[in-house]
């Protein structure tokens, strides 16, 4: 009787924070994983490794930061805010470590993909990575290197 009278409302969820260099690096990591609409377990689980090692984190703060990443790139206006955010406060020899991380999250599950890798490259290009650089951080994920 009361349910009719005062129907619960959904809980409003919490504003997402603002991003900043570390939660837009997460969002950058999960939309990689989410561009072939496949997300492994292996996926989720380097992710959490990359965030991890990167910040200092450990496996349980790391899966909290991974889903709140995982928020905010689902729910990005301009999913391009996170790069320019990662362009402006991170150097760019770090840059080129991200670039390796990213590869390690594309190759994951053991299996390249062509639109994994197509995301990764307009992320690539996005915070202004050489060609060259580009094709090292791909040379070492895929093991080619020399």
């Amino acid at each position: 009787m009361f349910e009719r009278l005062f129907p619960r409302r959904p809980k409003r969820p919490d504003p997402l924070p603002q991003p900043d260099s570390q939660l837009a690096l997460g969002a950058l990591l999960v939309r990689i994983a989410f561009a072939d609409n496949v997300v492994e377990l292996e996926e989720f689980a380097a992710i959490d490794r990359i965030l991890a090692a990167t910040f200092g984190l450990g496996p349980l703060e790391a899966a909290k930061l991974r889903a709140l990443c995982t928020d905010l790139e689902r729910q990005a206006a301009d999913p391009d805010e996170f790069t320019r955010i990662l362009r402006a406060e991170v150097p760019y020899g770090e840059r080129k470590a991200l670039a390796h991380a990213m590869w390690q999250v594309v190759m994951a599950d053991g299996e390249r993909d062509d639109l994994e890798e197509a995301t990764l490259h307009e992320i690539e290009a996005a915070l202004d990575l050489t060609p060259q650089d580009s094709a090292a951080a791909r040379a070492v994920a895929l093991g080619t290197s020399d």
